[in-house]
């Protein structure tokens, strides 16, 4: 099922991008895209607890639409009593559907939940296109209850793109409607 964003990409974004940036192309396979959106969480001393493990898998679960993955150590590491093979964070990689429908809630459901919010930093760009961010708790989803959450842990989310620089990945990311901060 094509979902709400990807729709108006393909019949707004890419007839019109001249409109959203002054970025010309000759082709419009050029046109940056949205490759993947990766969710993110480091679960630190709750790798001693299994079962804060399973309710951080459950509410990706809920936010994504998609089955997260145990991340695990790779070598032990004394100062942080870590021994290799641990549990130490939980991701999952989300494309197409998945991806356009997270963005959508992402972008019109979740950050304007959040209190105070004035926009996205200009900031978190990496220099190749792609925007990083972070949130120090959950509770900005509609899918999660806060009475049936284990502990309050943030998440990193990672919206990797095909831009070649920050500038085109603003725009991209603007044409979607993306909140950002106005400088």
């Amino acid at each position: 099922m094509e979902q709400r964003l990807q729709k108006h990409f393909f019949k707004h974004v890419l007839p019109n991008w001249s409109f959203y940036s002054d970025i010309n192309y000759s082709n419009t396979l050029q046109i940056p895209k949205l490759k993947k959106i990766i969710l993110n969480r480091g679960i630190g001393n709750a790798s001693q607890n299994s079962k804060l493990i399973e309710s951080s898998l459950e509410e990706f679960q809920k936010i994504t639409g998609q089955k997260a993955l145990v991340r695990y150590s790779k070598k032990p590491i004394a100062g942080f009593n870590l021994k290799k093979k641990m549990p130490v964070g939980i991701a999952v990689t989300l494309r197409r559907d998945f991806m356009y429908g997270f963005l959508d809630r992402l972008i019109n459901l979740a950050l304007p939940r959040i209190r105070d919010f004035s926009g996205l930093s200009l900031k978190s760009f990496d220099g190749y296109g792609n925007y990083n961010f972070g949130f120090k708790e959950q509770l900005m989803f509609p899918e999660i209850k806060y009475s049936e959450i284990q502990q309050i842990c943030g998440m990193d989310i990672a919206i990797v793109t095909t831009a070649k620089n920050d500038l085109e990945g603003f725009a991209l990311l603007k044409a979607f409607g993306m909140p950002f901060k106005n400088k």
